[in-house]
C-alpha cells in the first residue's frame, strides 16, 4: 500500500515554550478600603515588572507578555488566543489555562461577565475564541467544508463530570490510539452558527460547582474544560485535519483563613489544593533536568491526566497567570508567579501531520515515535532502578508513555486495536507477558528466601546482582519482543 506522509516543511520535530502571561485585575473595593490601594507590583514594560513581597523585598519577573489593571480583553485575545485559533483550524492543537488564586480573575478571563456578552469591552476568551474559529472557517469559502464539536466537563472533587449531561458523573480519562488523551463517552455537541455555540456554552456553565466565600461570591469549586474540535476537509484535493482546541479555567488555590470555608467548602477546597499541587509536580519533573528518572507523574489526578497533552504533548500552549496587585494578597501572588516561571520552561511538540493513503485516499494524523534504542534504553534504566512489586505496573506504564501500548478509550477502540492485530502476534505477547508475570513472582520469592538467610545469621555472595541480571535479561527479551 503506498502511503505519503505529509507534514510541516522542516523535517524536524516542532518544539515549542509554554506562552506564559501574568495578568493583574484592578483592586476590588474591600482591597482599597482595608489596604488603602497599595500594590505589590511596579511596571516596567509590557514583560517585566518588579514585585514587593510582605517583607518589602523586590524581585523582577519577565513573561512572554504582562497585562496590567488597564490591560483590555480583546489585548489577552489577540496575544495568546487567536494564534492558538489560527493553529487549530489548520489541524494543530491548542490549550489555554487560566490559573491564579481564589478570587483573582480567571474566570472574568475565560468569561468575561458571561459568554452571551456582547459589549466588545467585556467580553472574554471564550466568546471570541467561538467568533475566531468561525470567522477563520468562514474565510476559506466553499473549498472547505467542517464541523465544530462541543464538549464540557469539570473535575469536581476528583471524579470528571459532564456538563452537557449531569447523570454522567464519574467519566474516564484514557489515551486513545493517536496517544491523545480524550473524555471516554463525553458528550459531543455538533454546532453550526455562533449563537447556538454560545448558548451551548451557557448551558454547560450553569452546570458547574460554585460556592460563595469571603473572597469570591461565586468561586469555582471544580476545574472546568471546554473542548472545542474542528473537523475540516478541503473539497479540492480530499484534505482533512482535525484540530482540538481546549480551554481549562483552574480552580483556584485557596487559603483557608482567607476564605473562611468550613464544612463541604472546605473539602472542596482540600481537593482543589491537592490537584493543583499534583500539577505543580508534574512542571518540577517536566523542567527539573537533575531528576534521575524521566517518570512524569501524570496519573496522580485527574487534572494533571487531562492536562497530558497540553504540558508534555502534542499541543500548542498557553498558560495565564492571573494575579491580585494587592499588597493583602502577594503572598499567593507571589506563589503565581513562581508558578508562572517554572511553566516557561516546558517544552511540547505541536504537529499537524496527515498520512494520505495513494491508493484509496485514506487519511490520519501521523504521530512521532521514538527509535528503538532510545525506547528499550529508556524503559531499562527505569527498571534497573525499581526491582520492587511496582516493577510491571511500571513496565505497562512506560510501554503506554513510549506509545508502544495504548489505553483504549471506548470499547470501539479496543476491538479496532484487537483487529490490527494478527492472531498469532496476539498470542505471542500473551506468552511473553505471562513469563514476565511468572519471573517477577520467582524473583520475589528468592528475595524472600534471601531475607530469611539474611534474617537467620547467613551469608549471601552476589546474589542481588545475579537475580537483578537475571530479571533484566528477561526484561530485555520481553521489549525485543516489540521491536523484533
Amino acid at each position: 500500500m503506498n502511503q505519503d506522509i505529509e507534514a510541516s516543511p522542516s523535517p524536524k520535530k516542532q518544539i515549542s515554550n509554554v506562552t506564559v502571561c501574568s495578568r493583574f485585575r484592578p483592586l476590588n473595593s474591600k482591597e482599597r478600603k482595608d489596604h488603602g490601594g497599595q500594590v505589590c507590583v511596579r511596571r516596567i514594560d509590557d514583560e517585566t515588572f518588579v514585585f514587593k513581597d510582605e517583607k518589602e523585598e523586590e524581585s523582577t519577573f519577565s513573561f512572554d507578555k504582562v497585562f496590567y489593571e488597564d490591560s483590555l480583553q480583546a489585548d489577552v485575545y489577540e496575544f495568546i488566543a487567536l494564534p492558538i485559533v489560527r493553529d487549530v483550524v489548520n489541524g494543530v492543537n491548542g490549550t489555554i489555562i487560566t490559573y491564579g488564586q481564589t478570587g483573582a480573575g480567571k474566570t472574568y478571563s475565560m468569561e468575561g461577565p458571561n459568554v452571551l456578552e456582547s459589549d466588545d469591552m467585556k467580553k472574554g476568551l471564550l466568546p471570541r475564541v467561538v467568533d475566531g474559529l468561525f470567522e477563520h472557517l468562514a474565510s476559506a469559502g466553499d473549498s472547505i467544508k467542517y464541523e465544530i464539536t462541543l464538549s464540557m466537563v469539570e473535575i469536581y472533587m476528583e471524579k470528571v463530570r459532564d456538563l452537557f449531561d449531569l447523570s454522567k458523573d464519574n467519566l474516564v480519562i484514557k489515551q486513545n490510539k493517536g496517544h491523545e488523551m480524550l473524555v471516554s463517552g463525553v458528550t459531543e455537541a455538533s454546532v453550526s452558527h455562533v449563537l447556538i455555540l454560545r448558548l451551548n456554552l451557557q448551558a454547560g456553565i450553569q452546570n458547574r460547582a460554585v460556592g460563595e466565600t469571603q473572597m469570591n461570591l461565586a468561586s469555582s469549586r471544580s476545574h472546568c474544560a471546554y473542548i472545542f474540535t474542528v473537523l475540516s476537509d478541503s473539497t479540492r484535493d480530499s484534505r482533512g485535519r482535525t484540530g482540538k482546541l481546549v480551554l481549562v479555567d483552574l480552580a483556584g488555590s485557596e487559603k483557608v483563613e482567607k476564605t473562611g470555608a468550613e464544612g463541604k467548602l472546605l473539602e472542596e477546597a482540600k481537593t482543589i489544593n491537592k490537584s493543583l499541587s499534583a500539577l505543580g509536580n508534574v512542571i518540577n519533573a517536566l523542567t527539573c533536568s537533575s531528576s534521575k528518572s524521566n517518570h512524569i507523574p501524570y496519573r496522580d489526578s485527574k487534572l494533571t491526566r487531562l492536562l497530558q497533552d497540553a504540558l508534555g504533548g502534542n499541543s500548542r500552549t498557553a498558560l495565564i497567570c492571573c494575579c491580585s496587585p494587592s499588597t493583602s494578597n502577594s503572598s499567593e501572588t507571589f506563589s503565581t508567579l513562581r508558578f508562572g516561571t517554572r511553566a516557561k520552561h516546558i517544552k511540547t511538540s505541536p504537529t499537524a501531520k496527515r498520512i494520505v493513503d495513494a491508493e484509496t485516499g485514506a487519511r490520519w494524523n501521523a504521530v512521532d515515535v521514538p527509535t528503538k534504542v532510545e525506547s528499550v534504553e529508556r524503559i531499562l534504566a527505569e527498571l534497573s532502578e525499581r526491582l520492587d512489586d511496582e516493577d510491571v505496573n511500571l513496565l505497562e506504564e512506560l510501554l503506554l508513555l513510549e506509545r508502544i501500548l495504548f489505553d483504549p478509550g471506548t470499547e470501539e477502540d479496543l476491538e479496532s486495536g484487537f483487529e490490527d492485530i494478527s492472531s498469532p502476534t496476539f498470542n505471542l505477547l500473551q506468552q511473553n507477558l505471562q513469563k514476565l508475570m511468572i519471573t517477577c513472582e520467582e524473583l520475589k520469592s528468592e528475595n524472600k528466601a534471601l531475607k530469611a538467610r539474611i534474617a537467620a545469621g547467613g551469608t549471601v555472595e552476589g546474589g542481588g546482582e545475579e537475580n537483578g541480571s537475571f530479571f533484566m535479561q528477561k526484561v530485555s527479551g520481553i521489549i525485543s519482543f516489540f521491536f523484533p
